[in-house]
């Protein structure tokens, strides 16, 4: 039996990297979620920084807040109802992600995470966050619009359901695909990667403990991770590729996780090549599916997918401050 007054709820701080206990009830969280909405509840870089022995104090702020057993009067923490986490860049500006368990929903557990965020930022620590949405359902734009945060960007999720059945992309002279060699290329494609993300906020900033993470998850697969490289060996492009596990009652998806063409090497056709090279990798794993994520008004690539077949399947919203949003 539960309190009926989430207010009353304690709220656990913890800054920097989430204790192993904690983790296990927020993993739990995050599954429970994903199964009922289809989409994480949050981005794969907050989860990066939760388990990472690297993460500093200044680099993610969570709130995680469990529900009260008032069972004859024992007011002992039962079930981890909800976390919000705060990832924080270089310059102090943070970014906040919201996930509240479905058996909690609808009872105010959001309204508790705001407000715990907001008691510990102070009215000008709270007014300079920003706010993700994934999948933007009605409750958060709901939670949103309370707190006076309206939409600043869009991420469309774009989905192929079908092969394109048209074929690769003819590469530049001299231009090779190979796949990525763990040991060797990490320093080389991290330097490649911030030089075709240097305008992206998220992929542009990785750094080598994100990348090591990302290689030590159970879904890391050299064989599906693309160089498109120089005679010299030299990374002109990339394009990793990603499986996500049937879980629930959805089905194991592909996906177009990161597609990057350095600087000298774009308006050649590279990005296509790479693209349907990696397309037809994931239909030879034996996944009907495709997905990936696409800056709404990036209109080059937004052209590129349609082309290739992809259609919006769903969306997630930034939110900031009315007076911020630019």
């Amino acid at each position: 039996m539960t309190s009926a007054y989430p207010q009353d709820w304690p709220a656990t701080v913890v800054e920097g990297r989430v204790p192993q206990a904690l983790w296990s009830e927020i993993r739990d969280l995050l599954a429970a979620a994903e199964d009922s909405d289809g989409n994480p509840s949050l981005s794969e870089q907050t989860t990066v920084l939760m388990r990472s022995p690297q993460t500093r104090s200044e680099e993610l702020l969570t709130v995680a807040v469990h529900a009260l057993d008032d069972t004859a009067g024992s007011s002992a923490p039962e079930d981890l109802a909800g976390l919000a986490a705060i990832a924080f860049a270089p310059d102090g500006s943070g970014v906040a992600e919201l996930a509240v368990h479905p058996n909690y929903r609808n009872q105010g557990v959001g309204m508790r995470l705001v407000e715990a965020v907001r008691e510990l930022r102070g009215a000008a620590g709270f007014t300079g966050l920003k706010a993700w949405s994934h999948g933007n359902h009605e409750a958060a734009a709901e939670l949103a619009a309370t707190y006076g945060f309206v939409a600043e960007r869009q991420l469309w999720k774009m989905v192929l359901v079908r092969h394109p059945h048209e074929a690769e992309g003819p590469l530049p002279d001299g231009v090779t695909i190979r796949p990525f060699r763990p040991g060797q290329d990490e320093d080389a494609w991290l330097e490649a990667n911030r030089a075709a993300f240097a305008n992206h906020p998220e992929q542009g900033a990785l750094r080598r403990s994100d990348l090591e993470a990302r290689m030590a998850e159970d879904w890391f697969d050299p064989a599906g991770f693309f160089l498109a490289v120089d005679p010299e060996d030299r990374i002109l492009g990339f394009h990793w590729t990603k499986v996500h596990p049937a879980h629930g009652e959805h089905r194991a998806i592909g996906e177009v996780y990161a597609v990057g063409v350095v600087p000298e090497a774009q308006g050649r056709g590279l990005g296509r090549a790479l693209t349907l090279h990696g397309i037809d990798h994931l239909h030879g794993q034996g996944l009907a599916t495709v997905m990936l994520y696409t800056d709404a008004d990036n209109r080059a690539a937004v052209a590129l997918y349609r082309r290739l077949g992809f259609t919006l399947w769903d969306q997630d919203i930034l939110y900031a401050p009315a007076g911020a949003a630019r």
